[in-house]
């Protein structure tokens, strides 16, 4: 089955294009009435792109992730001239960056190592869901012994599929920052990296070490 432009696909479009479009004006300086123009095409290629992924198996929890994925894919492929990952990180985050999605992050981070908070972990690390979708995630779960977070290893990347396939591979980094954003807007957690995959590293860390209260 494929995944259709309804639901969350439709709904993050609807919530997030306005601020992809003024981010095109305010962090990459094109004009208003270009930016304009740039959105409605990566609102056809953003179209194209989700009919073009399989529908997401109940219990997978990186749905959103690729469809943020995406997202972000349209507009690179729109653009005339191809930003630095630098400045696609910038836009990136200023475009993500709404009082919706930081309301989103701060009632994470209140349930952030939480009982359910760490079950959900280890029940998507036993669902291994990117052996069967390869635009999803594999991943192992790992408490710090000492008590003080967690850290989740992907072993295979459902972002890195997407932006190979689309030719948008070097821009993998650009969307791997936002996880010190969305961490900092969480306000429970400090981020924390070595790896990555799209830097040739055995798997991507995610760490999240506790705030000192």
């Amino acid at each position: 089955m494929r995944m259709k432009y309804v639901g969350m696909p439709a709904g993050k479009w609807l919530m997030f294009a306005g601020h992809f479009r003024e981010q095109l004006s305010r962090t990459l300086g094109f004009t208003p009435s270009r930016a304009k123009e740039i959105t409605a095409f990566a609102k056809r290629k953003y179209k194209w792109i989700i009919r073009g992924l399989p529908e997401f198996e109940k219990g997978d929890r990186f749905k959103l992730n690729i469809v943020s994925c995406a997202m972000f894919c349209a507009f690179l492929l729109e653009l005339p001239i191809r930003p630095t990952v630098d400045q696609a990180a910038d836009y990136y985050r200023e475009a993500m960056s709404t009082g919706v999605m930081k309301a989103f992050c701060r009632m994470a981070g209140k349930r952030k190592f939480t009982r359910k908070d760490v079950r959900g972990m280890q029940k998507t690390a036993a669902l291994n869901a990117a052996d069967r979708n390869p635009y999803s995630w594999n991943m192992t779960f790992h408490p710090y012994p000492d008590g003080s977070g967690y850290e989740a290893r992907f072993t295979r990347c459902g972002i890195c599929a997407l932006m190979q396939e689309l030719g948008l591979f070097a821009y993998v980094p650009a969307m791997c920052r936002l996880d010190y954003a969305m961490s900092e807007w969480g306000s429970a957690s400090d981020f924390v990296r070595q790896y990555t995959l799209a830097s040739g590293g055995p798997y991507c860390d995610c760490g999240y070490k506790k705030k000192a209260r």
